[in-house]
């Protein structure tokens, strides 16, 4: 889609004219696919690195456009997010040190950005969910201003037609409506390619869906977003709902998401996928095409089938089917999208080198695995291990087994099977896979963040833990060793800078609140059972309207039993305010002059915290 100036798809002309593409575009691919014109050999691999800017003090940096300049490099592009760039490094042959290669070649592509950014103030972090993403940074605001961002986001709204829902359920629940698709923009990820044989395809395409779950487990690496502790992999939460064209209603909804894992065993040809997706999803966007696909082939010409490319380009399946044209030849490939970003180079390349391995080590039995498993097995794999990483247990081959037991025994010996038999080096085999089998025994991301976040909170307010969090995440990076090495953080760790400390740093979010009818008996009563001196006042529309204060009643206690009294008669309704991203210094100043102890913190008349004397 990068490549291709889009519209929004709305004209009854334009619609045909595309339809009319995308049909040809499918039937130049049957053809290929027929007479053998798909590119067999060799087979390549292939990565997209997405990575997050941040400021010095580790928050989102909105200078994606003006560090791409810097960087002036063909292989670096823009996300959706501003405060995102991704890389797209050259496809590389399976074999030999491919691998290590490939790092290599990461590693001076980020160092070249890393050195433009240093020069913009810049620091730049791999990670699936930056820890210091807030609400504010998701707004239109915030959106790369490029045009196929906006046309995307008005065509997903213009399907959806009502807000998105979010509702993500963990350890602790994040529960939002929100208007752009911009929720998108928090995930990042380490997007895998790997080219297939096309006599092969569907039978490694069922084999790719089969290993997800497994391979997803030891992976994660996003298990927060805002500060809540949700799925260990919340990316794949986030990004369903994220980008969802289905609008809620009082009907059952049995359509599919954009964003899925899929519902059936793949059989048939690859076109047969295809063909599953523009049924399925209306197209959204569209753009110039001049040249007819079969024409193009006709002629002897390769086309490169935009018209589906770009189609395929709004539907987000976990292991995506992919066309593509390299040195005038086609060629078919999976795209593995669930894999995260972070935390380390490292981790990334061995990532890869796991499902890759897996891929090309499938053994003869499994060929036809969509007999022996049931898919729906297959899908609630990847779905546990999304919220439970390492924890997981999986149903494999009629049984239940750990995720640890599972890689352990069965995937990595078949990994290692796999890469020996493409001639990949047994010094990389050796050196990525023993990462993998480390983070088994010690811990992957998700589980190293979690720790650490939780010991950080012992002493510190939700904000200050999240950027100590950030900064140590990014010095380990730095050194690209992998995360089952990293010590988990403890309460008395610090970042290597002074936080600017603002009121969002200070004030409690956990909030007990009343409304302006409740009774003044159980007003007293709550603030006596929670030792507390203020209870916020708030309408119907969660709008702060008022502040009771235990100097407010503290005269009535004897009168609490008359029925009468409520909380109206006694609370303050002209309160003194603040924004969260005002500085402690006007806090304090604040409650000094209007001899006050509490200061509610308001966005948009809404109540989103508290800060008092003690917080300062």
């Amino acid at each position: 889609m990068g490549h291709l100036h889009v519209t929004k798809l709305s004209k009854k002309k334009d619609k045909a004219n595309y339809i009319h593409q995308l049909t040809k575009d499918i039937e130049a691919l049957d053809y290929m696919i027929d007479h053998d014109m798909i590119e067999k050999t060799p087979i390549r691999i292939g990565a997209e690195q997405e990575f997050c800017l941040v400021t010095p003090e580790f928050l989102p940096n909105n200078n994606a456009l003006e560090l791409l300049k810097a960087i002036d490099d063909v292989h670096f592009t823009t996300e959706i997010g501003n405060y995102n760039l991704e890389i797209n490094l050259d496809p590389l042959e399976l074999g030999s040190n491919c691998f290590s290669l490939l790092h290599e070649q990461l590693k001076t592509l980020l160092s070249k950005a890393i050195s433009a950014a240093n020069n913009l103030n810049t620091k730049i972090a791999l990670t699936g969910i930056l820890p210091t993403l807030s609400l504010k940074h998701i707004g239109i605001e915030n959106m790369t201003p490029i045009q196929r961002y906006y046309v995307l986001n008005e065509a997903i709204k213009a399907s959806r037609k009502q807000d998105f829902d979010i509702h993500i359920k963990g350890v602790d629940e994040l529960n939002l409506l929100h208007d752009t698709v911009m929720l998108e923009g928090c995930n990042t990820s380490f997007q895998t390619h790997l080219q297939i044989d096309p006599d092969d395809f569907i039978k490694s395409y069922n084999w790719a869906q089969a290993i997800s779950g497994p391979v997803l487990s030891v992976c994660t690496n996003s298990p927060m977003l805002f500060g809540k502790e949700l799925w260990s992999e919340t990316r794949i939460a986030l990004f369903t709902q994220s980008v969802d064209t289905r609008a809620n209603s009082f009907l059952l909804n049995e359509k599919q998401s954009r964003v899925s894992f899929g519902d059936h065993w793949e059989t048939g040809s690859i076109t047969d996928i295809f063909k599953d997706n523009i049924s399925r999803f209306r197209s959204l966007l569209t753009s110039e095409f001049t040249n007819d696909s079969m024409e193009m082939i006709q002629q002897g010409i390769i086309p490169k089938l935009k018209a589906l490319s770009l189609h395929n380009g709004t539907v987000y399946r976990w292991n995506r089917v992919c066309y593509g044209v390299g040195d005038g030849k086609p060629h078919l490939r999976i795209e593995n999208r669930y894999l995260p970003s972070g935390p380390t180079m490292t981790d990334e390349i061995a990532n890869m080198m796991f499902w890759v391995g897996l891929m090309v080590g499938r053994p003869k039995t499994e060929d036809h695995i969509h007999k022996t498993m049931d898919f729906k097995d297959v899908k609630t794999n990847f779905f546990t291990a999304a919220r439970y990483g390492m924890a997981a247990q999986f149903h494999w081959k009629g049984q239940t087994i750990s995720s640890q037991e599972l890689i352990l025994d069965e995937l990595l010996p078949m990994a290692y099977r796999g890469l020996y038999k493409v001639g990949i080096t047994p010094k990389d085999a050796e050196y990525y896979l023993t990462v993998i089998k480390n983070r088994v025994n010690s811990n992957n991301g998700s589980q190293w963040f979690i720790k650490s976040y939780r010991n950080l909170l012992k002493s510190k307010k939700r904000q200050e833990a999240l950027q100590v969090l950030t900064a140590n995440m990014y010095l380990k990076q730095e050194h690209d060793f992998p995360v089952s090495t990293w010590r988990e953080l403890n309460e008395n760790d610090h970042t290597t800078f002074d936080i600017d400390k603002k009121v969002l740093h200070v004030m409690t979010t956990d909030l007990l609140t009343v409304d302006a009818k409740d009774s003044l008996e159980l007003v007293l009563h709550i603030m006596q059972w929670k030792h507390i001196h203020h209870i916020p006042v708030i309408d119907k529309n969660k709008d702060l309207i008022g502040l009771l204060s235990w100097s407010d009643i503290k005269n009535h206690i004897n009168e609490i039993e008359e029925s009468t009294k409520n909380v109206q008669m006694f609370m303050q309704d002209e309160v003194i305010t603040i924004h969260q991203d005002a500085s402690l210094q006007e806090a304090q100043t604040l409650m000094v002059e209007n001899h006050i102890s509490c200061l509610p913190v308001v966005k948009n008349r809404k109540l989103i915290g508290i800060v008092t004397t003690n917080d300062i």
